[in-house]
């Protein structure tokens, strides 16, 4: 038996992973469970702050007596489950899932992708080059963060972010179908002509980099954006009293982007314009 934060206690639930048991809290999802038995489950929309929407299909696994593979970051584990994560089947299944997303989306500012595609022997090349693929110049209409709908695999996690589980402010949904389905704001409008508040908590949970700061743009765009060279400092945020906490990334002795412990209970992740972007009065050295 485990507690929850309240102390609510919360039955452990017992089945089957590739041949061993595992015990798991009552709610915790397939994916929590392989990730507690040291299982390495891909994931790609996916996140530890909002809701899945399971929505990408790369965690895929075997469920004993299931007619269809499952979503191992949404399909909750339950007593006597028999999961199977590394089965001819699931692995055809990721990798065709990799290369319909690779030879249609710009992955390549995607975390752990490309180990992915190698280790699937994915080969997203095999559709040609007339593969559908949106072939849109990023959208820079801002000082604050950029939209490359090229990175985007319509993971909804933005759409969620700036909705009903973060920020309430609805300003992104998706438009469209098919092969033209895409985020957009009302009307496709540029983004200063939305009722977007620049919170930059989309920008926080886009796994494919579809969403970026435009400073991290910028250094991208003239090669000089180098994680491997930048700091990280966890510190608070200096222009209220809520105690928002700032993870700020620093490389070549300034701050480059500002993000959020998703582990923090006061913010899980969240900020506002002032936290996430309103750091450039700390390096103004004029």
């Amino acid at each position: 038996m485990t507690v929850t934060p309240l102390g609510i206690p919360r039955r452990l639930l017992e089945f089957t992973i590739d041949g061993e048991r595992a015990r798991v809290p009552e709610g915790s999802t397939v994916l929590d469970a392989c990730r507690a038995a040291g299982k390495d489950i891909p994931v790609l929309c996916q996140g530890d702050t909002l809701r899945p929407r399971n929505a990408c299909r790369v965690c895929v696994v075997e469920v004993e007596g299931a007619r269809t593979l499952v979503p191992a970051c949404s399909r909750r584990a339950e007593p006597g489950m028999v999961v199977r994560t590394d089965t001819e089947r699931a692995r055809h299944s990721r990798k065709i899932v990799l290369e319909l997303l690779a030879s249609s989306v710009d992955l390549s500012t995607t975390p752990l992708v490309a180990d992915w595609i190698k280790e699937y022997e994915a080969k997203p090349e095999r559709f040609g080059p007339d593969a559908a693929r949106l072939d849109e110049e990023p959208r820079v209409d801002n000082d604050l963060y950029v939209r490359d709908y090229d990175k985007c695999v319509l993971c909804y996690k933005c759409v969620d972010a700036c909705g009903d589980q973060w920020q309430n402010t609805f300003a992104i949904s998706v438009t469209g179908r098919g092969f033209d389905a895409r985020i957009a704001v009302e009307h496709d409008a540029p983004l200063t002509d939305s009722a977007c508040v620049y919170c930059g908590n989309c920008v926080e949970v886009c796994p494919t980099g579809a969403l970026s700061f435009r400073s991290e743009f910028d250094r991208r765009e003239a090669g000089t954006w180098d994680e491997q060279a930048q700091t990280r400092t966890t510190t608070v945020c200096a222009y209220c009293g809520v105690g928002c906490n700032l993870t700020l990334h620093v490389q070549d002795n300034e701050i480059v982007k500002v993000t959020s412990p998703h582990d923090n209970p006061v913010t899980h992740g969240n900020l506002c314009i002032k936290g996430r972007f309103g750091y450039q009065h700390v390096q103004n050295r004029g």
